[in-house]
């Protein structure tokens, strides 16, 4: 698939470990993405240069979209990433955004950020003139009467799976704090086999698993406020 040389999508996703990833070609998107599946891999322009998805193995990325450049809800967006871009930073993570208008949009917009904002985007927007990647990733719906796509995110971790998802209609802003709570979360579960309750925040308790035969139920031994399906750890 060629768009003028802009994007180089790869043709099918891939296996990566023990996680099964679908193999239809990148540009269906009648088959949704889901949890646990291998983020479709891309190539494309940026207002920072070109980029692969490939380039983020290795780390945690918050990849998201926005409906349109030079709107009000994308721009406090934009201000509040790039506010919190060095939190992301400091726990592995990294900003990647995307939209369907063209890099000469892009660049416009950001520098008009700069201008009458004093602030400065340094995280990469893709350009997607095609809609390849959009429609790709289900930010854009096959019957979309137009090419704004919906506010998706994706978190996807350091082997290239998408580990949450999100999607907000195109005039209710995302919460940048929650995000943030949201990668720190599956970060922490993912060092012990734990569960973050409600609202938790990073150096919390965290849940235990719960038992799921009889024998280790019966033997359990819940404090107060506990329940054998409801124990806090002990770290």
């Amino acid at each position: 698939m060629s768009t003028g040389g802009a994007l180089d999508l790869f043709a099918r996703l891939s296996h990566t470990g023990s996680r099964m990833s679908r193999t239809e070609p990148f540009a269906n998107a009648s088959t949704p993405l889901r949890l646990n599946d291998v983020a479709p891999g891309f190539h494309a322009r940026t207002t920072l240069g070109e980029v692969s998805l490939a380039d983020y193995r290795g780390r945690w990325l918050v990849f998201f979209s926005h409906p349109a450049d030079f709107t009000p809800v994308c721009t406090s967006e934009f201000m509040a990433f790039s506010a919190a871009q060095p939190r992301f930073e400091a726990i592995g993570c990294d900003l990647l955004a995307l939209s369907v208008d063209g890099l000469f949009s892009h660049l416009a917009w950001i520098r008009d950020i700069r201008d009458r904002f004093g602030v400065t985007v340094n995280f990469p927007l893709i350009e997607d003139p095609s809609m390849a990647i959009a429609r790709g990733y289900g930010m854009v719906g096959a019957e979309a009467g137009d090419s704004a796509t919906v506010r998706a995110t994706y978190v996807i971790d350091p082997q290239g799976v998408i580990r949450a998802i999100s999607w907000y209609p195109m005039n209710v802003g995302r919460s940048v704090e929650e995000l943030l709570r949201l990668v720190a979360a599956l970060q922490a579960v993912d060092q012990t086999d734990t569960g973050t309750p409600e609202g938790w925040q990073p150096g919390g308790r965290r849940l235990q698993s719960a038992a799921v035969d009889s024998g280790t139920a019966l033997a359990l031994q819940p404090g107060q406020g506990e329940a054998w399906y409801y124990l806090w750890c002990q770290a």
